[in-house]
């Protein structure tokens, strides 16, 4: 009897190393994927049997069970992240369920700029081939019903700057990030921000911020061109401002503005109409919203480009015609 059970505990613990032996083997035998690398996309929240049936679907794994078996011994199975990787031919089961448990996933970026517009967002995201097209038959109202949002119109709501993402990353969530980020920014400095501003609420003061980003390519220039506009709102001046007419204009801008086009009414015309246009005119940055802010406390109520991407600015009508002379016409 006695010899029996030995021979059975010899038994066991010979399997058990053989087991061990056979399973360390494939931990660390190379998977050798064709071609020399491949991409995997690992769905958003997968189980670990789910993530080894979707390695089998996209032929990293010949069958599920080892891996299975390998995540659990190891303890990780909880740990596992979703994204995209991209894998060596030589990798191994124990590096690829390191690399899912450190997220170790491929990542793409993508910069939305200061000044560019919401038409401009959406075709560089359907350029960029890490990201997970979802939105390209949706409307720009039907993206911001998806984003949740209270406006209707997506012109200037999207914080310009790089975020960097998983590949595969749905453009739509992307459009979450940036618009979040707008939200908590504006809405941040709308409350610092000075007293007695002619504007309603925080969306008139992006109005004026994206005007401002659109005028100046001098940053310094950012809080005097603020001045010049809000002193002109104060005084029930009209903006006159050509950024505003472009926008307008829409695609018949050819990259030319001419003296029928200021003429040509549009909501968007601040020279045929009084205040601020309907909606931003592009996505500004965060030192414009702070001009639009904290405006330079000036008596300007005019400005004219030097030529040099700088302004002259005047208090005046007949200095501002004088400096017209002197910077554009004498050209």
């Amino acid at each position: 009897m006695v010899k029996r059970i030995k021979r059975w505990l010899i038994i066991c613990l010979v399997s058990i190393v053989l087991i061990t032996a056979w399973l360390a083997y494939y931990a660390i035998s190379p998977l050798r994927l064709q071609p020399s690398s491949q991409e995997v996309v690992i769905a958003p929240n997968s189980g670990l049997r789910s993530i080894a049936n979707q390695l089998v679907t996209q032929g990293v794994l010949r069958e599920p069970w080892r891996f299975i078996l390998l995540a659990k011994l190891l303890n990780k199975e909880q740990y596992l992240q979703a994204g995209s990787y991209t894998l060596n031919k030589n990798v191994s089961p124990y590096q690829l369920l390191l690399s899912l448990n450190y997220g170790k996933a491929t990542q793409g970026s993508v910069t939305f700029i200061e000044g560019r517009t919401f038409a401009q967002m959406r075709e560089k995201l359907a350029k960029n081939d890490a990201v997970k097209q979802t939105t390209t038959t949706l409307s720009d109202r039907e993206i911001m019903q998806l984003l949740g949002s209270k406006y209707t119109t997506p012109e200037g709501l999207f914080f310009p700057d790089t975020f960097y993402f998983n590949r595969h990353t749905p453009d739509i969530a992307l459009l979450k990030i940036s618009y979040d980020a707008m939200q908590a920014k504006l809405n941040k400095a709308w409350q610092t921000r000075d007293p007695n501003l002619p504007y309603k609420d925080s969306y008139e003061a992006l109005i004026m911020a994206s005007i401002i980003e659109k005028e100046t390519g001098k940053p310094s220039e950012r809080p005097m061109i603020a001045g010049v506009f809000v002193n002109r709102m104060r005084f029930g001046m009209r903006l006159q401002t050509d950024p505003t007419v472009i926008y307008g204009m829409g695609l018949q801008y050819d990259g030319n503005i001419r003296k029928k086009d200021l003429l040509t009414d549009t909501p968007y015309n601040t020279y045929t109409r009084s205040g601020l246009p309907p909606t931003p005119i592009a996505m500004p940055g965060m030192a414009s919203i702070e001009a639009a802010l904290h405006p330079a406390d000036t008596k300007a109520l005019y400005f004219v480009g030097k030529g040099d991407g700088s302004h002259a600015f005047s208090n005046n009508l007949n200095e501002h015609n004088r400096a017209v002379v002197l910077y554009q016409l004498k050209k």
